[in-house]
């Protein structure tokens, strides 16, 4: 197993890596809408949110040789699943290829943030 470290999102914000290789596939650990370069949460509408973890995602998946277009799972948490449909819209941008996902309500996520996402990709390089 190799874990994997960029500064192109966020740091661990507990004892856990951002992502573990493990033979051909990459498991991230759940991210949330922090900015990397300011280390600030971005705490406004869902959209918004949606994309800074996405692009937290996608930075750490191209650290490890992957990307989003080869997310086999993803594992969604919402604060509010009134959210969910324009959670949903984002989501359809950056996964067009539509990867088997999970996606559930919870009471509370990491410095309150209002989604965190993690995913499974298969490594290409």
């Amino acid at each position: 197993m190799n874990t994997i470290h960029t500064p192109n999102a966020p740091a661990a914000v507990g004892p856990y890596s951002q992502a573990a290789v493990v033979g051909s596939l990459v498991f991230t650990s759940g991210q949330i809408p922090i900015d990397p370069r300011t280390g600030a949460l971005i705490d406004g509408p869902i959209e918004e949110q949606a994309r800074q973890v996405f692009e937290n995602l996608s930075a750490i998946l191209a650290e490890a040789g992957s990307d989003l277009a080869h997310a086999v799972k993803t594992t969604c948490y919402l604060r509010r699943m009134s959210d969910f449909a324009a959670f949903n819209r984002v989501y359809e941008e950056y996964f067009p290829s539509k990867p088997a996902r999970s996606c559930v309500e919870v009471s509370a996520l990491p410095k309150g943030a209002g989604v965190e996402v993690e995913v499974i990709a298969e490594r290409v390089r």
